[in-house]
């Protein structure tokens, strides 16, 4: 609590409050706890956009924010018996003055409140669609403030999804600086895991690796379930089971990221457990990394960010081309995506509060142009299946290999470089 910085939200939701039409309101919900089994809950965890515009870490609470730039945080009482089991609450009273409220009032209350808010006002933006038990809340509420109309009143719920994503999409500094330190502790776990993977270990050996040097190096979670994928399960691409060995011979795809500050990081690496590649291993990982480093140069400011896609499937079919894994002219391959065989996922996805940041990636048809600070993975990847019509040399290899990287004016910044990429410098690092 010590390093919040309460301006920051408040400049967000002056931001927010700038967005929106005249007469209007905004209403998000936090997280709620989520059950694991029986008595038991997950770690609360909160919602990216209700962190984003207030900081407060707390279930069961709830926002507005009106077009006049007017905040009001609605939230659980201060209860001590419930601190003694569950930790610090702060109740409505020290959230207001904390986190730079206009009014916060008690959660109980929202019902008689809240529509009173709503009254008057043209048109109601919520995040319409990611929550079936919150959209009837907000109609329910939508429908009171209506009836409280002399004459029956007509507001107009809309979907504020792109408004508040198309915000979340350029980074401000405290956001790029808390990104930068998640991917150096990402960037120096794989190092250091890297360095220790052996023949003999087993998918969950490595995972355990990974997360215990997360937390060593100052992340308490991982920014989503690792992905430790030996031999030819490297192409099922959201292999989680991470529970076989991992044989002499076979490589062993890597993507674990970690969260630091609720800011996550996201790296993918692929690596020979006996710190040799092979030849087929080694050529489709140079296939990999070429259109890797393409992707990463076509995402410069104005570009479409549909362009590292693009550049990333030319690449990969000249390469299947060059290999012997694909057949015809590239005109041909492209046309006929030939390449999907191989290559059957996006490049990347945008990148912050949440490891696939709820941001567009076009509105209204529009493809959305490269910006300054707009945070992005690249991850090409060539997986060639037991099924591939090719010869058995090159089946059961699976690469992929992703960075993070800050989009600049004059480039971009791979975030999480530190980690070695090409074939020589992983052997190296293996044999140290």
């Amino acid at each position: 609590m010590s390093d919040f910085n309460v301006n920051i939200f408040k400049a967000r939701r002056a931001e927010v409050a700038k967005r929106m039409e005249d007469n209007s309101i905004l209403v998000l919900s936090s997280s709620k706890l989520v059950s694991r089994n029986n008595d038991t809950t997950f770690p609360f965890r909160q919602d990216s956009n209700f962190y984003y515009l207030t900081g407060f870490q707390e279930p069961d609470s709830i926002l507005t924010v009106q077009s006049d730039g007017r905040s009001v945080l609605f939230c659980r009482k201060k209860n001590s018996e419930l601190e003694k089991w569950d930790g610090f609450m702060w109740g409505p009273d020290a959230a207001k003055d904390h986190f730079g409220f206009d009014e916060a009032h008690d959660i109980s209350e929202i019902n008689e409140i809240l529509p009173n808010l709503i009254r008057g006002q043209k048109t109601l933006n919520a995040l319409v669609g990611k929550s079936l038990e919150f959209d009837q809340k907000v109609t329910s509420w939508i429908n009171k403030a209506n009836s409280m109309e002399r004459h029956q009143g007509n507001i107009d719920l809309k979907n504020f999804s792109n408004v508040l994503g198309s915000m979340r999409l350029i980074k401000d500094r405290n956001e790029i600086d808390l990104i930068r330190k998640s991917c150096e502790i990402a960037a120096i776990s794989h190092r250091s895991v890297m360095q220790k993977a052996k023949v003999g270990m087993t998918e969950y050996d490595l995972e355990t690796m990974y997360l215990n040097e997360f937390k060593m190096n100052g992340s308490r979670e991982a920014s989503y379930t690792p992905i430790i994928a030996g031999g030819k399960r490297a192409c099922i691409l959201h292999y989680i089971d991470n529970n076989q060995n991992i044989k002499d011979g076979e490589l062993v795809l890597v993507d674990a990221g970690c969260e630091y500050g609720m800011y996550a990081s996201d790296i993918t690496r692929t690596y020979p457990i006996n710190g040799k590649f092979t030849g087929e291993q080694r050529a489709i990982y140079d296939v990999v990394l070429e259109a890797h480093n393409a992707a990463c140069h076509a995402a410069k400011v104005g570009n479409p960010c549909t362009d590292p896609q693009k550049t990333s499937e030319k690449s990969l079919s000249q390469g299947l081309k060059d290999i012997g894994l694909l057949k015809g002219s590239l005109d041909e391959i492209l046309e006929k995506n030939l390449y999907r065989e191989f290559y059957y996922h996006k490049i990347g996805h945008w990148m912050g509060l949440d490891v696939h940041d709820d941001c567009p990636y076009s509105i209204d048809g529009k493809e959305i142009l490269f910006e300054d600070d707009m945070v992005m993975t690249i991850e090409p990847g060539i997986y060639v299946n037991d099924t591939a019509d090719v010869d058995a040399r090159w089946k059961g290899i699976g690469v992929r290999i992703e960075n993070d990287i800050l989009v600049k004016s004059d480039g971009y910044e791979n975030l999480t470089a530190k980690v070695p990429v090409q074939a020589e410098e992983i052997e190296q690092l293996m044999s140290e």
